[in-house]
């Protein structure tokens, strides 16, 4: 395997790795963002590092070196290395940050409930498609389901549409724009709009799924069942 700043041999080991954690006895629902790496139920909000926006002056000066150099020249392959080697630092800072993160969620929760955003379909958007890969979301959701089988947990993935429509004090919908950030509804239940949605999508996915004994979760105000037809696939 060749990587940038040298090659690696894999080697393959079978072990049995699962843990054998106890119950904790608490859910939680996470959305994943741009601005913020997630917002959960609970009203915590994780800060996006955005490795690739902080060294993309780095990136700029690298690039500009290899243009500059003549093609098939040594010079020119030993700029493109030198580009690589950040390119390659940037991944894998964003590969050790959502392993972080999602060791943190894991153990912590008996049911983790996310969005299940369709990365392919979000950078096909050029407004959104350096954010979106810069962000990390589809690494984070690895290394989740890794964590997940490992130990002994619950990871469901929620269809996305519609998550941030209902309120999660009433159940009553409240249509809202992608620039509308803020959840404002009749009843005077006034919350952030990611946070609102992480309560009503673990509401639904707890009431779906057939606990043996349910614990008490933040979206408890999410009584109408019906209200989440088809928010699970």
């Amino acid at each position: 395997m060749c990587r940038a700043d040298g090659y690696y041999v894999p080697f393959l080991v079978d072990a049995d790795n699962k843990g054998a954690l106890k119950p904790t006895g608490k859910t939680i629902g996470l959305d994943v963002g741009i601005k913020e790496f997630y917002t959960d139920s609970n009203g915590h909000t994780e800060s996006s590092p955005k490795f690739d926006r902080v060294r993309e002056k780095r990136l700029k000066f690298h690039g500009r070196r290899v243009s500059s150099k003549k093609k098939c020249s040594p010079n020119r392959k030993k700029a493109l290395n030198k580009l690589g080697r950040v390119h390659l630092k940037i991944s894998r800072q964003r590969e050790a940050h959502a392993k972080r993160v999602a060791r943190c969620c894991i153990p912590s929760n008996d049911l983790v409930a996310l969005v299940d955003l369709r990365i392919k379909n979000l950078v096909k958007n050029p407004c959104l498609a350096k954010s979106v890969n810069d962000a990390g979301g589809f690494i984070f959701r690895k290394w989740l389901e890794h964590f997940d089988l490992k130990n002994s947990r619950i990871t469901v993935a929620v269809n996305p549409a519609y998550t941030s429509q209902p309120c999660s004090n009433c159940s009553t919908l409240i249509k809202k724009s992608l620039s509308t950030r803020t959840h404002i509804c009749e009843c005077g239940f006034v919350l952030n709009r990611n946070w609102n949605g992480t309560i009503a999508i673990l509401a639904g996915v707890v009431n779906f799924l057939p606990l043996p004994n349910p614990p008490r979760t933040c979206g408890e105000g999410v009584r109408n069942s019906q209200m989440m037809r088809g928010l699970l696939y």
